[in-house]
């Protein structure tokens, strides 16, 4: 039976997956298609009113408006949570956030990452939650697959790398926007609360009182999962019933982090006029992810032989930190399926997952190309495909190429800054808070598994997806900057990178194919890029994946 729900989501992913392709690719199109006729006055009206030219940008224009756009939202973001506590649409009157907090919230969300070192229901007012949570689950995936689109034109020779601010509000207006409200309504008719009303206060059975939090749950929820975002509105997230009622609404979160990311390869493939191009990006993902899949499940399964010395049945397998509502099968899936898609959001605890189960969601966040966010993680796969075509190159001495344009010099070294910096920023944080005090004081399980909750932090802010081994006690000042400045660099230095190549590759013109030409849309190149991906992964972290979660499990075998 848990075979069979697992196979049968996956398969709802694929199903849907190509028509959302399709679709993406009429939305990102820079011709005339018929869904202007249907969004065109609503967006001109916008343009109009923001004083937003449509001309096609240069990849430095392109990199300035998300730049600026991105830092006016962090400032606006910043000073509401900072002064929330004497700002109206606070019925609940919680307190203003503390800076460091402040900054670590605002950085969070404005990268896509939604990690939270507060809890939702008793840190932030509903104008916070709305105004500026709601707000940037809207627009930071839509900045995600503006990049996406973007990078996507570069490599595929459109005419350019199109405009900014069109392929965020098109991201917003045609994607997020009607699909989160579809995702909101079946949610509510699941009993997911939709309120502007304060806290519940009940008298329970015993006569005590008790405070039940609520407010515009649903339509946070459908946005976090559709845009990849994750931050829950109450501290549990998704294992709460208020997020997650039930099997059906587990099901549907699962399907909406994931309906984004497996459609974006295929659009690829459209975009580029070469569907098999597409299908070969979407298997290497799809194939890294039902390993690290039947990783965890079998783990968990197999339950925790610590708690088993100790007398505790692991028949059902390990269930410590799970709902019983959800079961293994569910749990293990949502936890692949929300690290392979960078959201973050989780419906059981992860830090109580066994050491080989806990190996998954780190190594897929530190590989950050199995699907990826919206936009973000298909660029990366790119980015390895268009290494692992240069490594080619290399072995058989010929000029490589990806899709009639040869990789060269520049581009090769923007990509390897990009590869390079994501583990730099893992393991040079990981590496000084577990040798000074200012971190190693918030590791609540020391020894090995400390070492696990340390880089899980660091990895889940470098890769922006923001779940967390929430054992750590991470609401200090060097953990709230850290993982702040973590997360903004792991977010814009390679968002730049990946313009700065897209705008090369694209003022290169197109090299006919011969019989010499390596082909990128066949078998061969599959397991040349899946070596690429996997080499670069298990060179770099290896090292840290030995220390931490191998080493605590052969303490507990």
């Amino acid at each position: 039976m848990d075979f069979l729900q697992i196979g049968v989501v996956l398969a709802l992913v694929v199903i849907l997956a190509i028509p959302m392709a399709i679709y993406l690719t009429n939305v990102y199109s820079l011709e005339i298609t018929k869904q202007d006729s249907m969004f065109g006055k609503i967006e001109r009206v916008i343009f109009k009113l923001s004083g937003i030219d449509t001309n096609d940008m240069r990849w430095q224009q392109y990199a300035k408006a998300l730049l600026l756009s991105n830092l006016v939202m962090f400032i606006i973001s910043y000073i509401i949570i900072r002064f929330q506590g004497i700002l109206p649409g606070n019925p609940s009157k919680i307190d203003s956030m503390e800076p460091l907090l402040a900054f670590n919230t605002a950085a969070s969300f404005l990268t896509n990452t939604n990690l939270q070192h507060y809890s939702g229901e008793s840190g932030l007012s509903y104008l916070s939650q709305m105004a500026v949570i709601i707000f940037l689950m809207f627009t930071t995936p839509a900045t995600g697959l503006s990049l996406c689109m973007a990078f996507f034109r570069g490599l595929t020779n459109q005419r350019s790398i199109g405009n900014f601010y069109v392929d965020l509000i098109r991201s917003i207006t045609r994607v997020l926007l009607p699909l989160s409200i579809l995702i909101g309504l079946v949610l509510v008719s699941q009993g997911v609360p939709q309120t502007l009303n304060p806290t519940a206060i009940a008298t329970t059975l015993e006569g005590a009182t008790q405070n039940i939090a609520r407010g515009p749950v649903a339509a946070l929820e459908s946005i976090k999962h559709i845009g990849t975002n994750g931050g829950g509105f109450f501290g549990v997230n998704s294992a709460h019933p208020f997020e997650n009622p039930n099997g059906f609404t587990n099901v549907l979160e699962i399907l909406s982090m994931f309906l984004i990311p497996a459609a974006l390869p295929l659009t690829f493939g459209y975009m580029a006029r070469n569907k098999k191009q597409g299908w070969i990006l979407f298997s290497a993902m799809g194939l890294m992810l039902l390993v690290f899949l039947s990783i965890t499940y079998i783990n968990e399964k197999n339950g925790n032989p610590a708690l088993e010395k100790i007398g505790l049945s692991q028949e059902n397998g390990s269930m410590e930190g799970k709902e019983v509502r959800f079961g293994i099968a569910q749990s293990a899936l949502f936890t692949s399926v929300t690290t392979a898609a960078t959201t973050g959001s989780v419906n059981n605890m992860h830090d109580t997952l066994t050491p080989l189960g806990g190996i998954a969601p780190l190594a897929m966040m530190m590989l950050n190309c199995v699907f990826g966010g919206d936009g973000v993680g298909t660029v990366n796969i790119l980015m390895y495909s268009v290494m692992a075509v240069f490594l080619a190159g290399l072995m058989v001495g010929r000029t490589p190429e990806f899709l009639g344009k040869k990789i060269e010099g520049k581009e090769m070294k923007l990509i390897a800054i990009a590869i390079l910096l994501h583990p730099l920023i893992i393991l040079v944080p990981s590496a000084i808070a577990l040798a000074t005090q200012l971190g190693s004081s918030a590791i609540s399980n020391p020894g090995f598994h400390g070492i696990s909750q340390v880089v899980y932090e660091f990895t889940s802010s470098a890769a922006n997806n923001g779940s967390g081994f929430e054992g750590l006690g991470d609401n200090t000042p060097f953990w709230n900057i850290s993982t702040g400045l973590v997360m903004l660099f792991g977010r814009y230095f390679s968002m730049i990178a990946m313009i700065a190549v897209a705008g090369s590759l694209l003022a290169k013109k197109r090299v006919p194919e011969t019989i010499g030409t390596f082909k990128t849309d066949n078998s061969t190149f599959l397991v040349i890029l899946l070596a690429t991906v996997l080499i670069i992964g298990a060179l770099t972290f290896f090292p840290v994946i030995a220390l931490g979660p191998v080493a605590e499990w052969l303490t507990i075998r």
